[in-house]
C-alpha cells in the first residue's frame, strides 16, 4: 500500500479551503438575497471565480503534488509547496474582495507552483531521475 502523506494532507487541506470559498459565497448570497446566478453583484461574481479559480487550479497542483511524491518520496520540498500553495490560494480569496495586491500575491504564487511542479514532473518523467530505485 501507497501512503503520500503530503497529498493526502493537502488534499484534505484543500477541500477545507474550498468549503471556506463556498461558505464566503453563500454569505453573499444571503446579504444580497440572490438564489441563482450572480444577480449583477460585482462582489458575488468576484468570490465566485475566487472558488472557481481555485477549483480550477487546484486539481493540477495535487495531482503533480501526488505524483512526484509517488515517484520520489516524501520531501520538505513537497510540504512547502503545498502550503505555499494554499495560503496562496487564501491570500487570493480575500484579495478578491478588493484587495488588488492580495489577488495578485495569490495568482502569482499560483502560477509559479504550477509551473514549477509541471516543469519538474515532466523532467522526472522524461529523465526516469528516481531516488528511490
Amino acid at each position: 500500500m501507497f501512503f503520500l502523506p503530503v497529498t493526502l494532507t493537502s488534499a484534505g487541506a484543500a477541500a477545507l479551503l474550498n468549503l471556506w470559498l463556498a461558505i464566503r459565497v453563500i454569505q453573499i448570497r444571503h446579504a444580497e438575497r440572490i438564489l441563482t446566478g450572480d444577480g449583477g453583484s460585482p462582489r458575488l461574481l468576484a468570490r465566485m471565480r475566487a472558488q472557481m479559480n481555485f477549483v480550477e487550479y487546484t486539481p493540477f497542483v495535487l495531482i503533480l503534488i501526488g505524483l512526484i511524491e509517488l515517484a520520489q518520496g516524501t520531501s520538505l520540498y513537497l510540504w512547502v509547496v503545498a502550503a505555499v500553495y494554499l495560503l496562496g490560494r487564501v491570500v487570493h480569496g480575500i484579495g478578491m474582495d478588493g484587495w488588488r495586491r492580495g489577488r495578485e500575491i495569490g495568482a502569482g504564487i499560483t502560477f509559479l507552483i504550477v509551473a514549477g511542479l509541471g516543469l519538474y514532473a515532466a523532467w522526472l518523467g522524461y529523465t526516469g531521475a528516481n531516488p528511490l530505485h
